[in-house]
């Protein structure tokens, strides 16, 4: 078992993708802090001006901050709930706490923030109306993306530093925690928001045309339903189970079958509960030869080293079965 270890620790994809996870956890709750600092501020700033100006896109963007800094909240209360350990009513723990928060941030993001956004817009086209003191809103938008990129800049670097060797949508893809990414796309949303209101108003007071401002709202809600859409993609499909990465599975399976009394490994089936709480079952078919006192020992050597390489596999069931007979 000893030299089976060794073999699996050369793996270096594997090693590379445990270390990826590992840091994805750690810098995720430093990433929402931020975020949900940046946002509060911004809030408060941009309906300020949203009242004194009376601007759409102002005020589309006030709701936009104020749904993300609700979503970040969101994001910590799941990641405390995650947290819980197991108990008699749920045996696997509470893991996919994070994924069902993550998914509620989508919702919101996109009913919230969107359609209110788009909402505003379409009124605004339908009653035009010149927009008061504009450099109000150039000075709190102008702000606004100072804070929002100093939490982009966070979460980005947290991001490049869990996606060495791998595309930035691969990445994301392949993610098994959705905090990181939720808070990357809402702040590259928020950004993205940030310079349309700021094109929308500078257009509507150089042209003199009033409508320009209800476009660009407009325009921030369908970036808001879109940076949904997406991901409400991605965390439904966390939220109903997606399978472990198939190269530690692969590891696994040669680990099983490479054991001492093992003839044949097959229906390994495994899921993320979590984004670092793996269950895996597989059926193994040991030697007939071996008594059942050996057959335990076998289980239990192997549990130990699955576990030893690969920490975030929670739950493992081998369960013993002739192939002959299936």
């Amino acid at each position: 078992m000893a030299a089976l270890t060794r073999n699996v620790w050369t793996n270096a994809a594997s090693v590379k993708r445990q270390a990826w996870g590992t840091k994805m956890s750690g810098g995720s709750k430093t990433v929402v802090i931020a975020a949900l600092a940046a946002n509060f501020g911004i809030a408060l700033a941009k309906f300020g001006g949203a009242v004194y100006t009376g601007s759409s896109a102002m005020l589309a963007e006030g709701v936009h901050s104020l749904v993300d800094t609700g979503n970040q909240g969101l994001l910590l209360l799941g990641m405390k709930r995650a947290a819980r350990p197991a108990d008699e009513r749920h045996p696997f723990g509470y893991s996919r706490e994070i994924y069902f928060w993550s998914f509620i941030v989508a919702l919101l993001l996109f009913s919230v923030g969107g359609i209110v956004a788009i909402y505003e817009g379409i009124s605004k086209l339908r009653n035009p109306h010149p927009i008061d003191n504009p450099v109000v809103n150039y000075v709190i938008l102008g702000l606004a993306i100072l804070l929002e990129t100093g939490s982009f800049v966070v979460a980005l670097k947290e991001f490049r530093a869990v996606a060495v060797g791998v595309s930035w949508w691969r990445a994301v893809v392949d993610a098994k925690d959705p905090v990181l990414f939720t808070v990357l796309f809402e702040d590259s949303a928020a950004l993205a928001g940030l310079v349309i209101a700021l094109a929308g108003l500078v257009g509507a007071q150089l042209l003199n045309l009033p409508w320009l401002d209800g476009a660009a709202s407009i325009l921030i809600g369908v970036v808001l339903v879109l940076s949904a859409v997406f991901l409400a993609r991605e965390t439904h499909a966390l939220l109903i189970g997606e399978a472990a990465d198939p190269a530690m599975l692969a590891e696994i399976e040669r680990m099983i079958a490479l054991a001492p009394g093992v003839d044949g490994v097959r229906d390994l089936l495994s899921t993320h509960l979590g984004p670092h709480d793996i269950a895996i079952t597989v059926a193994v078919d040991f030697d007939d030869a071996l008594s059942a006192g050996r057959i335990e020992d076998e289980i239990a050597a192997l549990t130990a080293a699955i576990r030893r390489c690969h920490p975030d596999v929670k739950h493992l069931s081998l369960v013993p079965t002739s192939f002959k007979t299936v």
